[in-house]
């Protein structure tokens, strides 16, 4: 599989550039990884780049963009952070894939087990990762079950990864609300702005 040109990823569409993701985390549940050669992508990229999705997704090691979606050199713009959440630099980021790069899907890639939402189930406290929390933390007071108190915690990863999924439909909403980029690319079909959750036991991604 070749790297992508600027005549491929002027030919794609959000819709394509969504079924592509799908297509590529369906080869990795197969293990059936397109037949690319890296270092022939790296010569083809050398003098630009092409993507045509741009993935937010968490730091956790089991959970590289790259991997899960079997892409290679020059396919995806790739942003981590612990809780795949949004600030302005991100923001930033992705206006510059969107708008000046010319990626054609945005995807908040959020992920089952996630430490960081567990952190934040937790109210966990720690040096610079409190900020870090607390930006996560409305997704924890968003799901509303379980009431008990005492089951409102990481050890219950149902509520883990019920929190998991809010907080991948609150940074959709920052999205569309912090930036008039993106969001008024999206009104104009430019592009798609998608949730997504990524398994950890099966390494399915389920699109929200």
């Amino acid at each position: 599989m070749k790297a992508h040109t600027k005549e491929t990823q002027s030919t794609m569409t959000p819709e394509k550039a969504i079924q592509f993701l799908k297509e590529g985390n369906l080869r990795f549940q197969q293990n059936l990884k397109a037949n690319r050669n890296l270092l022939e992508q790296v010569n083809d990229t050398k003098d630009g780049q092409f993507p045509f999705a741009t993935i937010l997704s968490c730091i956790d090691s089991r959970v590289s963009a790259e991997l899960i979606f079997d892409q290679g050199l020059g396919d995806i713009f790739s942003i981590r952070i612990a809780g795949n959440f949004v600030n302005e630099d991100i923001l930033g980021s992705m206006e510059f894939a969107c708008k000046l790069a010319g990626t054609k899907a945005v995807v908040v890639l959020g992920h089952t087990s996630c430490g960081a939402v567990k952190g934040a189930c937790d109210h966990a406290r720690l040096g610079n990762l409190t900020a870090l929390i607390n930006k996560i933390e409305p997704a924890v007071s968003a799901v509303e079950e379980p009431a008990d108190e005492s089951l409102r915690n990481s050890k219950n990863l149902d509520f883990v990864d019920a929190v998991a999924v809010e907080n991948v439909k609150i940074t959709l909403d920052n999205i569309r609300k912090q930036s008039e980029v993106l969001k008024e690319m999206e009104d104009n079909k430019e592009i798609v702005i998608v949730g997504a959750m990524y398994d950890v036991s099966d390494g399915k991604v389920t699109f929200l």
